[in-house]
């Protein structure tokens, strides 16, 4: 978009930024359904309870634009304050993706290639002549990881340079040869950091400050490498066995370099995910480049590509990234092609639950999407097969064989009693045959069976079948 623009005179140029900016007010993006909200509250709330992760801030991407924002639980627990959506915390390794970012703007400016060798930019690395810029965003280049603990070791209390991490740990022998093995390495973000600030000749915050974080109004994002959150933002605890949650040590200064550096609300977060979805900030080619799995070269897929991991989920491809620093852990997934994203920001390190958070809410956004029509006709099946009956408009011919008399007396003697399910939901969706396959979980007071149908592309059921959970 900027090459676009220096091209065209000034005041076409002005006039342009004047014209996004009106859209971008004028946009008015839809919330979540009161109902999907109601089931989006009681999901975190039931995460917090069960772990006592202290808060959780979430943000909700529909239709390519903010739905939810909100925030649960205390942001601070001494003295008490309760979690805001404006609230910062420590996103940990999401942060590769933005160094991965940095990486290729610079790619297409033409100032390095991602095959180019790390010894064009840092010099006398072990094998800096053969590992390349594209093995070290894909964790494929057999640098040593200088923090693999889910804690702060007692020398990373004290500060760092970049360059005594890479003496300590890129300057010894590779753990593997390069390209042969996928293991995920932090010490390989910190070599990409100085690549990006010595072709650009800028720090990299700098650099994603004006490339990234203020072309797409990410205003609040922060530095925790150099600086401790504010007295505004969420405190990070961490715990010991199941005792209570204790406040969590900071990493001395240079430790976080382009590897976990970064904070911000999760708005913040929400509007980089947009640009993924809307390919705004890097070329096609480049998020082509980055979203693509990487291939060791025994053929192996690593399920990984330049800062991400790449994914199939909910029968959607899936970008997504997990991240822990001392105190935080937060999870971030995109779904380009539906056009929706999930992130979750939780103040307490070494646990699951922001993973666990962001996957249920992704599983409500397309049960909520794909689901509802279909929920309610099958559960209206249900409930005709529970008297022994069934409308057979609604069935292929093979489907309709399987209904013998005997079957309905079966569907109505076994199923009847149970009375009718208080919940009735859609757990699994997959296409197989020239047919989709739908799975919903049907609860009763004191048991659960499952549904089970495939559906013909006209509408029609070719299968139905109920059993036992």
């Amino acid at each position: 978009m900027n090459r676009l623009l220096q091209s065209r005179p000034l005041r076409a140029v002005s006039a342009f930024i004047f014209l996004a900016a009106s859209l971008l007010h004028a946009q008015v993006p839809a919330p979540i359904s009161p109902g999907l909200r109601e089931k989006v509250d009681a999901t975190v709330r039931q995460a917090l309870t069960t772990t006592g992760v202290p808060s959780a801030s979430i943000a909700i991407v529909q239709n390519g634009a903010i739905a939810y924002l909100q925030a649960y639980g205390a942001g601070r627990i001494d003295p008490h304050t309760p979690a805001q959506p404006s609230m910062r915390y420590g996103i940990g390794s999401i942060s590769k993706q933005f160094t991965a970012a940095a990486v290729l703007l610079l790619a297409e400016q033409g100032k390095l290639s991602l095959d180019d060798p790390v010894s064009r930019f840092v010099p006398n690395l072990t094998r800096g002549n053969e590992v390349t810029i594209r093995e070290l965003l894909s964790h494929t280049s057999g640098y040593q990881d200088y923090w693999p603990q889910d804690y702060v070791p007692p020398f990373m209390l004290q500060s760092i340079t970049a360059d005594k991490i890479l003496d300590l740990w890129a300057r010894k022998p590779l753990d593997f040869d390069p390209g042969t093995e996928w293991q995920y390495s932090n010490t390989n973000f910190v070599i990409a950091g100085l690549i990006v600030e010595k072709a650009s000749g800028e720090p990299l915050l700098q650099f994603l400050t004006e490339h990234i974080f203020a072309p797409l109004g990410m205003k609040s994002v922060m530095n925790i490498d150099q600086n401790r959150l504010t007295e505004t933002d969420a405190s990070g605890y961490l715990r010991y066995a199941l005792g209570p949650p204790r406040l969590a040590p900071k990493e001395g200064k240079g430790w976080l370099f382009a590897a976990g550096e970064l904070a911000m609300p999760a708005e913040d977060l929400a509007k980089w995910d947009i640009s993924m979805i809307n390919r705004s900030v890097l070329q096609p080619a480049s998020y082509a480049q980055m979203e693509r799995e990487i291939v060791l070269k025994n053929g192996v897929g690593t399920r990984y590509g330049l800062g991400v991991d790449v994914r199939q989920e909910f029968g959607q491809r899936a970008i997504e990234h997990g991240g822990e620093v001392s105190g935080f852990t937060a999870h971030n997934i995109v779904f380009p092609e539906a056009r929706k994203a999930v992130v979750v920001l939780v103040n307490e390190d070494s646990v699951g639950a922001s993973s666990d958070i962001a996957r249920n809410i992704a599983a409500l956004l397309f049960r909520e999407s794909d689901a509802g029509k279909q929920e309610d006709q099958s559960r209206e099946i249900f409930a005709s097969l529970q008297q022994g009956k069934i409308d057979r408009a609604l069935f292929t011919d093979n489907c309709n064989s399987y209904f013998t008399e005997q079957a309905l007396k079966d569907f109505a003697t076994s199923l009847g009693p149970l009375g009718s399910p208080t919940e009735f939901t859609q757990t699994a969706k997959q296409d197989r045959g020239g047919m989709t396959f739908r799975l919903f979980e049907v609860q009763f007071p004191r048991r659960t069976v499952e549904v089970w149908e495939r559906i013909m592309p006209d509408g029609r059921i070719e299968q139905y079948q109920v059993g036992a959970k």
